[in-house]
């Protein structure tokens, strides 16, 4: 009884400790806010010090759902095993609306980002230093 008790005891300790990490990530991470208006971003270059990041991306008055994707330079922007994944934004952005990337960290080096659906040029750059 006392090694089934220690074993959940352990367990729970595990899970609650990996969302408490999750959570400090989160709060660690900074912001970058971007906006989207018919065919582009409104910020075309971007300068940022590596370092963990969550990407909010506003929708305004592009008049149907966008998204983001982040690739780093260099590589084909087409093949989705390219894009940081976890800098797509959590679901589709509507009209109006803005919606967030989960953390993402960045290294030193150049990125580029765009939305497919948009459709906005590919060669919008985000500079890590």
């Amino acid at each position: 009884m006392k090694k089934a008790v220690l074993s959940i005891a352990l367990i729970l300790a595990a899970v609650l400790g990996g969302q408490a990490q999750e959570m400090m990530k989160e709060k660690a991470a900074k912001t970058i806010k971007l906006e989207q208006t018919p065919g582009e971003f409104t910020q075309k270059q971007l300068t940022v010090t590596a370092g963990t990041y969550i990407f909010d991306i506003s929708n305004v008055g592009v008049g149907h759902d966008v998204g983001f994707v982040l690739v780093k330079k260099g590589l084909d922007i087409s093949k989705p095993e390219n894009h940081i994944q976890t800098a797509y934004v959590t679901q589709p952005v509507k009209t109006g609306e803005a919606q967030q990337s989960k953390p993402t960290m960045l290294e030193k080096g150049e990125y580029v980002y765009f939305c497919p659906l948009n459709p906005t040029a590919t060669d919008n750059t985000l500079t890590v230093r």
